[in-house]
């Protein structure tokens, strides 16, 4: 079966099959059930390879996603007619016995059934059956339409190896016969947490991202953001976490701009023109945070989202530092994490000076870790430069790309240490 390959295709083609193909999948697996979704994608595929043939002889017809869906419709009605002729009249000649007979219904492109069923799909793609790394390979192939290329390359992967880890994941749906449907009312919340953690690891694949595609970094936090937004259709999804992890997503999103730079490495905080902030997904944030707080419900993502709020402030103010730091102590509580434990020492740094957070920063000894020894160079130099100079130098050499060594090396110079 051919696919698009969205790499390569024009940009308004490949702009309608990350909106659509999502869309168009997640109505005909609710329709005839999840054994059947790589059928479903086989159709939407050759749907859009038809519209590529198509619309390249004659042009783009006004409504192209109308167009798609009638095609699509066909196409799946025909599939399905085929299908119940060999289930009802060629399988029962080869095995005896009862028969499966499937009723053909019309699809349904709906406004509604879309939505519900793209819902319905997120929390199939997340089910904690299937492994992480997989929910988060069917997410993009599945809910954001990306072609297996490009999830390749956010992970740093070949087509093989992605495309077998897709195929044990949709083979483990069909194994344990998940319906394509919202979870009981009692597994509810155990199940939305799964869903927002792998919307969490999906906007982290993209925004620490290690792939040099720029454009596919911001897709993929884009599309986790519009994940999160799905589940805000829905009042019993549409809880205080979820609200959460949108603020924290849109914090992070604001800095896109002031990020990108012409090197190989994103530029860190410290060094960002904060004009370059977007200050829309900034506010769009602070209504998130706004609207997280009406519960009673404290979790990891109110947490970073409160600290990733403080980030958008650039200003230093001792309210700024003292509020990040009990942040910061209240996460590793929850949640304890190397990277997390690191930052909370520049916040006792910012709050309590550099000879304390010396000792506190020690006591890590998080000693794989370049950004580890930036640190000790920056406390130390405050107290002793050669010390000072010879983190830095550890850090530069185990640093890996020419962006974070230029820093590194600038971080030297101003020690001004005569030889």
């Amino acid at each position: 079966m051919g696919f698009i390959d969205t790499m390569t295709a024009p940009a308004s083609l490949k702009h309608l099959f990350q909106q659509e193909f999502a869309k168009m999948v997640a109505v005909i697996s609710k329709l005839y059930g999840l054994e059947h979704i790589e059928t479903a994608e086989d159709i939407v595929s050759e749907t859009f390879l038809l519209a590529a043939e198509t619309w390249g002889m004659k042009g783009i017809p006004p409504n192209p996603e109308a167009w798609l869906y009638t095609v699509a419709k066909q196409k799946t009605l025909q599939q399905f007619r085929r299908q119940k002729i060999f289930t009802e009249k060629i399988k029962p000649s080869l095995v005896h016995g009862s028969t499966h007979h499937e009723t053909i219904t019309d699809v349904d492109f709906s406004e509604n059934t879309i939505r519900d069923s793209q819902l319905q799909m997120l929390f199939a793609v997340c089910n904690p059956a299937i492994a992480s790394e997989a929910q988060i390979g069917l997410a993009l192939r599945i809910l954001c339409g990306f072609g297996i290329d490009e999830i390749a390359e956010a992970f740093l992967s070949n087509k093989e190896t992605i495309n077998k880890r897709l195929f044990r994941a949709k083979e483990k749906l069909r194994e344990i016969q998940l319906q394509l449907e919202l979870p009981p009312a009692q597994e509810l919340p155990g199940r939305l947490q799964n869903v927002l953690h792998v919307i969490y690891l999906l906007f982290n694949e993209g925004y620490y991202s290690r792939t040099q595609n720029r454009i596919l970094q911001k897709e993929l936090c884009y599309e986790a953001l519009r994940l999160g937004l799905m589940l805000t259709d829905q009042e019993c999804t549409n809880q205080p976490r979820t609200q959460a992890l949108l603020a924290l997503m849109c914090f992070h999103a604001s800095r896109f701009d002031a990020r990108e730079t012409d090197g190989d490495a994103p530029i860190l905080y410290a060094r960002q023109d904060s004009s370059r902030w977007n200050a829309a997904l900034i506010q769009q944030g602070m209504h998130f945070l706004a609207a997280s707080a009406s519960g009673d419900d404290i979790s990891t993502y109110h947490l970073e989202a409160r600290i990733a709020y403080w980030h958008c402030i650039q200003e230093d103010t001792p309210e700024k530092w003292q509020d990040i730091l009990q942040l910061y102590d209240a996460l590793l509580r929850i949640n304890y994490s190397p990277a997390a434990a690191l930052n909370r020492t520049y916040a006792v740094y910012k709050v309590h000076g550099a000879a304390i957070a010396v000792t506190e920063a020690e006591q890590l000894a998080l000693h794989n870790s370049h950004f580890y020894y930036v640190l000790l160079g920056k406390l130390y130099s405050h107290t002793d430069k050669n010390k000072a100079l010879s983190h830095y130098r550890t850090a530069y050499d185990m640093a890996r790309t020419l962006t974070e060594k230029q820093g590194i090396q600038e971080a030297i110079n101003a020690l001004d240490i005569t030889a």
